[in-house]
């Protein structure tokens, strides 16, 4: 996207996910912050204290990870003496992007008609919680909310009768997928408006994308015509094959089977695990019998995984053909070495010079992984953006005195 430029007026993490992958992707993005507050995220990493790890370096994960790549400009766009500024970065950019609810972009003539009105060719781009239709078009949405528990993920996820809520495994676990949807829905609206001459208006909803990360489940139930029945699981492996499903090992880790034709595995899974009598065993001596009978199966499975550590069975499952992994913390996935062969923890080099790392968008062009640059600091870029825009060094200071910029 060498060329493309994105214009970006969002915060937290939903949107601003998208304009850091269009950046990793070559795009220029310059993301528009409150010349006094900044991006809210800002503040909420003190608030919930999410620079601890950072032992006062301005490496900030949770800020450099959906802002890497972009440019800050502090600008108040609700002062007057912006909008020239404002304007005239519209009529350079290629894309526009906002979070903003349809209130606050109507007070700050940022709504698609506004922006239309200055730059007729440019994609526009709008995340919402719940959508631009409807009762609650006005209404903001975080990723928890819904994403998580409307977009069906939290019911699917708690299991039945439980006390407790299962929460989303992540921070902007639903924020850091519907900022990747976002962007490919950029790169669509500018393949049609490249080969067509005609451009769009985009919309994504966290609802809508956790709908679609939950589809499986919503088209049965749409096709049943009412909820889904409760599934009245086996302890161990499934109803069917007791080769899916999670086991616990001697170490208290846990083991994720998930081998679709019990038939064609579960010799080769008893006898490498020392087991080859299960294959005699008349409860599970054809796929019928084993399948029929994969309750008893599992709970043996159960206890013979139960009785090495993981180091073992590392060892042992990595000489067979079927299908498994490991369940693995924050840490592991980090040091993953698959993910690690395939570029998916890329270098980046903070404000203080010193390198980090952080994980890379899964979309890989070409066989590279994409080259990432850090985040920028608030309003770090507010004078060099300007004076490409043409501003003197008098324009900018007479800007900073009437408080439109920073």
């Amino acid at each position: 996207m060498t060329g493309v430029r994105v214009l970006e007026v969002a915060q937290y993490t939903f949107v601003p996910a998208a304009g850091a992958v269009l950046a990793d992707w070559g795009a220029e993005v310059v993301k528009i912050e409150h010349a006094e507050r900044g991006d809210a995220q800002r503040g909420l990493i003190k608030l919930r204290g999410y620079d601890a790890y950072s032992q006062g370096s301005s490496f900030v994960p949770v800020m450099e990870g959906p802002n890497r790549g972009k440019r800050s400009v502090g600008l108040d766009l609700g002062n007057p003496a912006a909008r020239p500024v404002l304007e005239e970065l519209l009529r350079r950019s290629d894309v526009f992007l906002t979070n903003y609810l349809p209130g606050a972009r109507a007070k700050l003539g940022i709504d698609v008609e506004d922006v239309r009105a200055i730059n007729p060719d440019i994609v526009y781009v709008r995340g919402s919680g719940f959508g631009q239709r409807g009762p609650e078009a006005d209404k903001g949405g975080y990723d928890s909310t819904a994403f998580w528990a409307r977009g069906g993920s939290a019911a699917g996820a708690t299991p039945p009768g439980a006390d407790d809520l299962t929460r989303m495994p992540a921070g902007a676990y639903g924020d850091s997928t519907g900022g990747l949807t976002i962007a490919g829905g950029v790169a669509a609206a500018l393949f049609k408006r490249a080969t067509t001459g005609e451009t769009s208006v985009v919309d994504v909803s966290l609802l809508g994308v956790g709908a679609w990360a939950t589809q499986f489940s919503v088209n049965l139930a749409l096709l049943a015509g009412g909820p889904l029945p409760e599934k009245n699981r086996p302890r161990h492996g499934s109803v069917s094959n007791p080769l899916t499903g999670a086991y616990r090992t001697a170490d208290d880790r846990w083991i994720e089977l998930m081998m679709l034709q019990p038939g064609r595995y579960w010799g080769e899974f008893c006898a490498a695990v020392g087991r080859e009598d299960l294959t005699t065993d008349e409860r599970f001596a054809t796929t019928e019998a084993l399948m029929a009978n994969a309750p008893a199966a599992g709970e043996i499975v159960a206890d013979v995984i139960a009785a090495r550590p993981l180091a073992e069975w590392l060892d042992v499952l990595g000489k067979i053909s079927g299908q498994w992994g490991v369940v693995q913390n924050a840490w592991e996935v980090g040091q993953d070495p698959a993910l690690r062969a395939n570029g998916g923890i890329v270098p980046v080099v903070d404000a203080d010079g010193v390198e980090r790392e952080l994980v890379a968008n899964p979309v890989q062009f070409d066989e590279s992984p994409p080259q990432v640059k850090r985040a920028p600091q608030f309003a770090e870029h507010t004078d060099e953006v300007l004076r490409e825009l043409g501003l003197s060094d008098e324009d900018l200071i007479a800007l900073k005195i009437a408080g439109a910029a920073t």
